[in-house]
């Protein structure tokens, strides 16, 4: 027995031309003693670090002390067959090299091996040679696997931290470009004392309808956006049209509608934005259909778009302007609620009719007037 292991008994290892010890370790399990000894010091005449165990439970206990490379174990063990052993030898140390040995030539025994994770099956007698040429080849195809397991882990973790990166150069894009178009948002509204706030209010009442709703975070927090960059568009808007206090002309509504088509042209060459622009093209769409730029109706439009739709409306009902004092909360709830159905989503003005009936985000209506 080992001074090293109290179950296995260990051959003195090999040295190689410099003095340090070889580095392939390589147990050999067998009950028969003259065996098991025969091909430890065979194999430690090729250089191997050989330790050996007579028995499944003692070559187990081995492998749970120490490292080994590869494994030459006996089908056939009292107590534990060596198909028993396969298995848990694995399982101990995943990057086990096995290979069996049995006297008897039984296909569904080795099959068996195999199918737990042998990489060999030889019959005894065996030649020494042969099992030499056995036990190189299954350690050099344990070395394989290691190397391309830690390439593929190597790639994997390349791929990850670039992943990260790249993330992380799209989220500081995205932030830039937010923050130009949120500044020129705030410069045209900073011209307007009527629309001062206007978008900040649609972004921060669109958020709480679209978290009501249920929407998931990142979809409210794109909805936030959407709503604060929704009117950029009106920034290639003459003034004049946009602060006129009288009806405007079939002409000057159609320049107005414009507004939607510059937002768009704007907006999507910045690709951070991309998740945003569906809300922001739809919401001058109509639930009937008679809405703009695409004439979309019903669920055609964009959740976004449906939701940016209310908000706006309830914005600008609720805000001051030149010709008309503002309606209250309430009195925008009714004159909304009638609209339903035709110019906006039910389920979309129900939400809203919540949130400001049950006061829960009153906040937002008189936020930044």
């Amino acid at each position: 027995m080992s001074d090293r292991s109290p179950v296995a008994a260990r051959i003195s290892p090999a040295f190689n031309s410099i003095g340090e010890p070889a580095t392939r370790r390589v147990l050999v399990v067998d009950d028969e003693e003259s065996i098991r000894n025969a091909i430890g010091k065979f194999l430690k005449s090729r250089g191997y670090d050989v330790a050996v165990a007579e028995n499944g439970a003692d070559a187990l206990d081995a492998l749970q002390r120490e490292r080994f490379d590869a494994l030459v174990c006996d089908v056939r063990m009292p107590g534990m067959l060596g198909t028993e052993v396969v298995p848990r030898a694995i399982e101990l140390r995943p990057d086990l090299a096995v290979l069996m040995l049995t006297a008897v030539n039984d296909a569904p025994t080795a099959t068996e091996a195999l199918a737990h994770g042998a990489m060999d099956y030889l019959m005894k007698p065996v030649e020494l040679d042969d099992l030499a040429k056995a036990v190189e080849r299954a350690v050099r195809r344990r070395d394989l696997e290691i190397q391309q397991r830690n390439v593929e882990r190597m790639i994997r973790e390349e791929v990850a931290l670039r992943t990260e990166e790249l993330r992380r150069e799209q989220a500081l894009l995205a932030e830039i470009s937010v923050s130009i178009v949120r500044a020129l948002v705030n410069a045209r509204e900073a011209k307007d004392t009527f629309l001062r706030g206007h978008s900040q209010r649609v972004g921060a009442m669109a958020a709480a309808i679209a978290s009501a709703m249920g929407l998931p975070d990142d979809a409210v927090e794109d909805l936030r956006l959407s709503g604060q960059l929704h009117d950029i568009g009106k920034i290639g808007i003459p003034e004049a049209l946009l602060h006129k206090t009288g009806p405007l002309t079939e002409e000057e509504y159609t320049r107005v509608k414009e507004h939607v088509r510059i937002g768009m042209d704007i907006l999507t060459p910045l690709t951070p934005l991309a998740r945003m622009l569906p809300a922001i093209q739809d919401h001058h769409e109509r639930w009937d259909g008679s809405g703009y730029p695409r004439q979309l109706a019903g669920e055609q439009i964009s959740l976004g778009g449906r939701i940016l739709a209310a908000v706006d409306a309830f914005d600008a009902l609720t805000s001051r302007r030149a010709y008309r004092e503002p309606l209250t909360p309430h009195e925008t709830i009714e004159l909304l609620s009638s609209s339903a159905g035709a110019h906006l989503d039910p389920a979309v003005m129900e939400a809203l009719r919540r949130m400001v009936l049950g006061r829960t985000s009153l906040h937002f209506i008189d936020e930044a007037r």
